[in-house]
């Protein structure tokens, strides 16, 4: 049997990445699923006693954005344990510098460890494989880099997708190219829980084999893109809006895992600071939000 983990109310902030946009599933709340439902539901399976889960990510959301509208409210929840993933789509904007999104990214944090929460922060995705993406590997490795001073000055666990192989692959994202779809959300969920040194029973899966397509096929599938998707994109930014303009959080208040997340639950007890887990050798096995 699975060991017990320590946490019993966990909040979730970012931006679509946590949402859980490429993961559709209308049974959830907003009809999303994503990473952070998939580990929720793994922690209220395995959790001593009451757990509940809230998730504050709203897509498009740049990092400014998440401070100043998920940070204080997330506390204000009393979680022991936090995930946070912001500043992707400040990287992927042109001519944001880096060091500057880490820098704002690291005052969030210190405001983050007046709490005695675990909290666990994300590297961006390696994108050397994706066409659409290439280009800001550089930035992308960059701002990871500074996360990784941040996580070592503040004590926080890093759930490291920069080194998650299994999501290199085109087969795993969404047909916008921007979003994991729901085997993508799956692999990052597996390696979260990784990361918590939890023991699971997510199971690797395998993605359906390419299809072979010619040149011709290839193309205008990218105009196909273009048209749905990239365009689109670029007229938001031109007019300066956003995919989450009007969008609220799809779990505001922390809620049984399996129930409505307009039905409150309560801790019958103070939660006692969770201890972090250190992790251990694994036994098995981006930007726009």
């Amino acid at each position: 049997m699975p060991e017990n983990h320590p946490w019993r109310r966990y909040v979730a902030l970012g931006d679509s990445f946590t949402e859980g946009i490429g993961d559709p599933e209308p049974a959830s709340p907003g009809g999303y699923r994503g990473w952070a439902d998939r580990v929720a539901e793994t922690l209220a399976d395995t959790a001593d006693g009451d757990f509940a889960y809230a998730n504050l990510a709203i897509r498009g959301r740049l990092l400014n954005q998440i401070l100043a509208e998920q940070l204080e409210p997330a506390l204000e929840l009393k979680p022991d344990l936090i995930t946070i993933s912001a500043g992707g789509n400040d990287v992927l904007r042109p001519r944001t510098d880096p060091d500057d999104i880490a820098a704002r990214f690291e005052e969030g944090i210190r405001r983050l460890r007046t709490s005695d929460a675990t909290v666990v922060i994300f590297t961006g995705v390696d994108t050397r494989f994706s066409p659409v993406l290439r280009g800001i590997r550089g930035k992308v490795a960059i701002y990871n880099e500074n996360l990784r001073v941040i996580a070592d000055r503040y004590d926080l666990l890093v759930a490291d997708q920069w080194g998650l192989k299994e999501i290199q692959d085109t087969r795993l994202w969404s047909p916008d190219r921007l979003h994991l779809n729901p085997m993508g959300h799956h692999e990052v969920a597996r390696m979260v829980l990784r990361t918590l040194n939890v023991e699971n029973g997510l199971q690797a899966g395998e993605p359906e084999p390419l299809v072979g397509r010619s040149w011709r096929e290839a193309r205008s599938e990218d105009l196909v893109w273009a048209r749905v998707h990239f365009v689109p994109w670029v007229i938001r930014r031109i007019t300066h809006r956003s995919s989450g303009d009007d969008i609220t959080a799809k779990r505001p208040i922390p809620s049984p895992v399996y129930a409505e997340p307009t039905e409150p639950i309560e801790p019958t007890e103070p939660i006692e600071p969770a201890e972090p887990v250190e992790p251990t050798e694994p036994t098995d096995d981006a930007p726009a939000r």
